[in-house]
C-alpha cells in the first residue's frame, strides 16, 4: 500500500466506521432479533431468549392488523408518491418559468416546510384539521359546510394525513426538480419552438428526458419515505381512528416499544427493508431501461 492510499484511508475511515456502526451493525442485529423471541424478560435476562427461526414472520402473517398496516402503507404510498413528485415538479417547473420574478424568495417559501420541525407542524396540523376547532372547518363554515371530521372519520383521516406530509415533503423534490431543469439545453428549447412543438411535446420530447435521472432519484426517495411513514399518523390521529391510520412502521412501534416483543418488531423491519430494497431495485432497472441511470 502506498503512502498515497495510505492517506486516503485515514481520511475516509471515519466514514466508514461510522457507517458500518449505525447502518451495518444495526442491520445484522436486527436480523439476528428477528428469528429470536427476545422481549422485555430477555432484557432482564439473557438466559430467557429463545432461537424461534421462521416462527415471527409466521406469527405476523397471522395477524390482522399488520396486514391492516401494509395495506394503509401502500395506500399512503401508492397515493402520496405521485402526489408529492407531482406537486413538486409542477412547482419547480413554474419557479423555473422565465417569466416567474423573485425566484429565490419563492424557493425559501416552498422549500421552508421540508426544513421545520416534523412534530411541530404535525401538531399545528392537528388543530388546523381538528373537527369543532379547527381553522379549515371554520372557514368551511363560513359557506355553510358542515364540520367535517377530517381526523376523526376512517375516510378522511389517511387523506387529510396525506396532505399534510405532501405539504411537508414536497419542498425537498422541488430544489432537485430545479436543479435538474437548470441543466436543460436552451438550444434545444428553441430548436422544438421552431419546429412547432408545443409546451406538452418539449415537456416530453425535451425537459422530461434531461430530467430523468432526478425523476429517478426522487421517485426512490418519496417511495422508501412513504414506506416509512409514523411520525405524522402517531402525532395526529395515535393510528386512529379504527386503526385506518396505522402503518407498518406503527405496528412495529407498537410491538416493539409498547408490547415489548422485540423479535417481531425487528421481523417487520426486516420485512420492510426488503420491501423498500426490492422496490429501490425495480426503480434502478427501470431507470436504466429509459436511459436515465
Amino acid at each position: 500500500m502506498t503512502p498515497q492510499d495510505r492517506t486516503g484511508l485515514a481520511f475516509v475511515a471515519p466514514v466508514l466506521i461510522g457507517t458500518v456502526l449505525v447502518l451495518v451493525v444495526p442491520t445484522v442485529l436486527g436480523l439476528l432479533l428477528s428469528v429470536t423471541d427476545f422481549d422485555i424478560y430477555a432484557l432482564a435476562d439473557i438466559h430467557w431468549l429463545r432461537f424461534v427461526g421462521l416462527g415471527n414472520y409466521l406469527d405476523l402473517v397471522r395477524q390482522p392488523l399488520f396486514w391492516r398496516a401494509t395495506l394503509n402503507t401502500l395506500v399512503f404510498a401508492g397515493i402520496g408518491v405521485p402526489a408529492a413528485i407531482g406537486t413538486s415538479l409542477l412547482v419547480a417547473l413554474l419557479v423555473h418559468s422565465r417569466t416567474v420574478r423573485w425566484k429565490p424568495l419563492w424557493r425559501l417559501v416552498f422549500f421552508a416546510p421540508y426544513v421545520t420541525t416534523l412534530v411541530a407542524t404535525a401538531l399545528v396540523w392537528r388543530y388546523v384539521l381538528d373537527t369543532r376547532s379547527g381553522l379549515l372547518n371554520y372557514c368551511l363554515s363560513l359557506v355553510g359546510v358542515v364540520p367535517v371530521g377530517w381526523l376523526d372519520d376512517p375516510r378522511t383521516s389517511i387523506p387529510a394525513t396525506l396532505l399534510f406530509i405532501v405539504w411537508k415533503a414536497f419542498g425537498y423534490n422541488m430544489l432537485v426538480f430545479m436543479a435538474a431543469l437548470s441543466t436543460v439545453s436552451q438550444d434545444l428549447q428553441e430548436a422544438a419552438v421552431l419546429d412547432g412543438a408545443g409546451p406538452l411535446a418539449r415537456f416530453r420530447h425535451v425537459t422530461l428526458p434531461a430530467i430523468g435521472p432526478a425523476l429517478i432519484l426522487a421517485a426512490i426517495i418519496s417511495v422508501a419515505n412513504f414506506l416509512q411513514v409514523f411520525t405524522e399518523p402517531y402525532v395526529m390521529t395515535h393510528g386512529g381512528p379504527a386503526e385506518s391510520t396505522v402503518t407498518v412502521l406503527y405496528f412495529m412501534f407498537e410491538q416493539g416499544f409498547t408490547w415489548w416483543n422485540l423479535g417481531t418488531a425487528s421481523a417487520v423491519a426486516v420485512m420492510l427493508f426488503a420491501a423498500i430494497l426490492s422496490l429501490t431495485l425495480i426503480q434502478s432497472r427501470l431507470g436504466r431501461r429509459f436511459g436515465w441511470m
